[in-house]
């Protein structure tokens, strides 16, 4: 049965598509089977998945709202070999929707339940917001995965994201853990970025995931390529970082389940 991770940060610009793409591929690179749900209406993730955001003809909108069954809406043929659950602007409207619905916060893992067993992993690339997709991601989701720059205001949101998180996960989700907080864009020169990442590794230990991912070029230009870093610049250090951060995740998934949030 797939682990099923949400890739969530309320603020935006930390790496949280970049990462959900890559770490998607760098999975599948393993031969392990990955689905990418983009829930972000921006669509990021489906451009960078090599995807065309304005010509896939469903999106996470169909499965939410219409309850299209979902093998009617994965993409097989993406460039980082992974299948995806696509997202456009129509996801924007698939929030306001959801709020006429019944159960709403649930619609996306009853929608994901037919393939759990299809899949090794399945992510979830969250808007940077706590709102209805955000909340039917944690509903869905085993374990939050949650990237950050080392900056001072990154820090002090992560503690309030992580409290949020937990009150979510008393609601609608009591198994939910905090998968990893993965440390991104990360310089170190930069002294700042040390004390901050100093800090993490004092105030949540082994949650912070050993594997750095750097400010890297590379990463930066893959999206425009419509592929992740892996198939666009296998030789950088961006896709060598993440194909390392797979490999930790595989070591950390062997071990013993950890305590769910709202226990």
């Amino acid at each position: 049965m797939a682990r099923i991770i949400a890739v969530a940060n309320q603020k935006g610009g930390v790496g949280k598509t970049t990462t959900a793409v890559n770490l998607a591929a760098s999975l599948a690179a393993t031969r392990r089977k990955v689905l990418l749900i983009d829930l972000d209406p921006q669509g990021n993730a489906t451009m960078g998945s090599g995807v065309d955001k304005y010509e896939v003809p469903t999106t996470a909108y169909d499965l939410l709202v219409d309850e299209m069954p979902i093998e009617d809406v994965i993409v097989k043929d993406t460039s980082g070999h992974y299948d995806l659950v696509a997202a456009n602007a129509d996801v924007t409207a698939a929030e306001i929707k959801l709020i006429e619905f019944f159960a709403r916060e649930m619609r996306l893992k009853n929608g994901l339940a037919p393939v759990k067993d299809d899949y090794d992993f399945i992510f979830i690339d969250c808007p940077p917001a706590l709102n209805l997709l955000t909340i039917n991601a944690m509903s869905a989701a085993d374990s939050v995965l949650v990237p950050m720059q080392c900056e001072y205001f990154a820090l002090e949101g992560l503690t309030a994201l992580v409290d949020t998180i937990s009150k979510l996960a008393a609601v609608v989700n009591p198994d939910l853990v905090i998968e990893g907080i993965l440390r991104t864009m990360y310089d170190p020169r930069n002294r700042l970025a040390n004390d901050v990442s100093d800090q993490l590794k004092q105030h949540f230990g082994d949650k912070v995931y050993r594997t750095v991912i750097p400010r890297n070029v590379r990463l930066a230009e893959a999206p425009s390529f419509g592929a992740p870093a892996m198939y666009y610049d296998k030789s950088s250090t961006g896709s060598k970082a993440y194909l390392a951060l797979a490999g930790e995740m595989l070591r950390r998934a062997e071990q013993e389940p950890e305590k769910p949030l709202a226990g």
